[in-house]
């Protein structure tokens, strides 16, 4: 009884921790919330962040639906990424995440 009690919530938080899983997915998202970005734009606003780090990211953000690539036809070609609706559906999370962490900053440092 109790194993399968867990188990409904240990799958779904699994799923979701699997699609966000990385260093730099959740930092993506925040930068596509504030509207669409190139790729040198979102390196930009991530410290840390390599180019093949992003690329990588990118894509797997883009297979499970988080986010869209759009290229423009213009010479040199553009890029650009756009967080879609199911992308949005995380912010309520995302906020949450943001005040547990500076309670969570406030607790160990003290400040």
């Amino acid at each position: 009884m109790y194993q399968s009690e867990c188990a409904e919530y240990i799958i779904p938080v699994r799923d979701a921790l699997d699609v966000l899983y990385g260093r730099w997915k959740l930092p993506i998202i925040i930068s596509l919330t504030f509207g669409s970005r190139r790729f040198k734009q979102i390196i930009e606003e991530i410290p840390g962040l390599t180019d093949k780090s992003l690329s990588k990211e990118l894509k797997e953000l883009e297979s499970n639906q988080l986010i869209t690539r759009k290229v423009y036809d213009s010479f040199p070609p553009r890029v650009e990424y756009s967080i879609t609706e199911h992308g949005r559906s995380l912010s309520k999370v995302i906020n949450e995440l943001r005040d547990w962490g500076n309670q969570h900053r406030k607790k160990i440092i003290g400040n």
